[in-house]
């Protein structure tokens, strides 16, 4: 939807350009991961995220009106992934490479499933759940339901450990748009000076 919204306003007004850095910082790592271990389906899927991230970030670069700080977090970006590669083909031993890439990689996940943590809080107070995204939610939940579940077929902690807080944040987030309903906003009226 944000990349629908870029195209049909021809703006980047009210969407937020670092999800989109580090879903792709995501993608390449488990990417990475994937063509260690030789598994076809983390290649699959992260080759795929990790292109269409690219696609929402060119898109985001090409109409945003300050361009230099959109292309130092690129190169930042770049600069991170080009050391992480460097760093684990150069100064990892290949017995160990696995496992410190997944670590890395489920960390990395992990906080990006908790990252939204601050709008939850802001959902409770506000007792509205107009800036949560429900297909969002709904996408999040089936995701990490699904990695999870590959996980434990494949009895890969890397994989299912940091996919869990994904589905516990997406019921946190269901429950919320259960009990704050749209419509059921609070009313603010502005205070007099």
């Amino acid at each position: 939807s944000d990349l629908r919204q870029m195209l049909a306003t021809k703006s980047v007004e009210n969407i937020q350009f670092l999800p989109f850095l580090t879903t792709d910082a995501n993608n390449v790592g488990w990417l990475g991961y994937g063509c260690l271990k030789g598994d076809v389906t983390l290649i699959t899927v992260n080759a795929i995220g990790a292109a269409l991230q690219t696609l929402y970030i060119l898109v985001y670069l090409y109409y945003s009106p300050a361009k230099r700080p959109v292309l130092l977090q690129i190169l930042l970006l770049l600069a991170v992934v080009v050391t992480g590669c460097g760093y684990f083909a150069l100064l990892v031993d290949t017995g160990t490479r696995l496992a410190r890439l997944g670590l890395f990689c489920s960390i990395f996940t992990i906080s990006m499933y908790l990252s939204p943590l601050a709008d939850l809080a802001k959902v409770v107070r506000s007792k509205s759940t107009r800036c949560l995204s429900f297909p969002l939610t709904v996408t999040t939940f089936v995701a990490s339901s699904s990695w999870t579940l590959y996980g434990l077929q494949l009895h890969d902690p890397y994989i299912t450990v940091p996919n869990v807080p994904g589905i516990v944040t997406s019921l946190v987030r269901f429950w919320l748009f259960r009990w704050y309903r749209p419509g059921q906003e609070k009313s603010y009226s502005p205070l007099s000076a």
